[in-house]
């Protein structure tokens, strides 16, 4: 199922940028994923398992190291990539 998701990351720690950018460079790791990015959220398109497994992964990668953070996060089973980055 074709699937979109918005994440904003917040993690509590003095070193808040070097996190997200962590965070955000992990999941460009991921092939069958296109993850945007601008300056209020990362936008991560793909199908369903695959966006699911890899949040769940890096949830947990991140959790590990940063206990204290909040993740805005908002779905939609739909694809909504942009027409300029297909």
């Amino acid at each position: 199922m074709p699937f979109s998701a918005e994440l904003s990351l917040y993690p509590l720690a003095n070193n808040y940028l070097e996190v997200i950018q962590a965070f955000i460079d992990r999941l460009n790791e991921y092939p069958d994923l296109t993850v945007l990015t601008n300056t209020m959220s990362t936008q991560v398109f793909g199908e369903l398992e695959v966006v699911m497994g890899a949040l769940t992964k890096e949830l947990n990668w991140l959790y590990d190291r940063v206990p204290s953070q909040v993740l805005v996060c908002k779905f939609i089973n739909k694809d909504l990539t942009p027409d300029h980055v297909k």
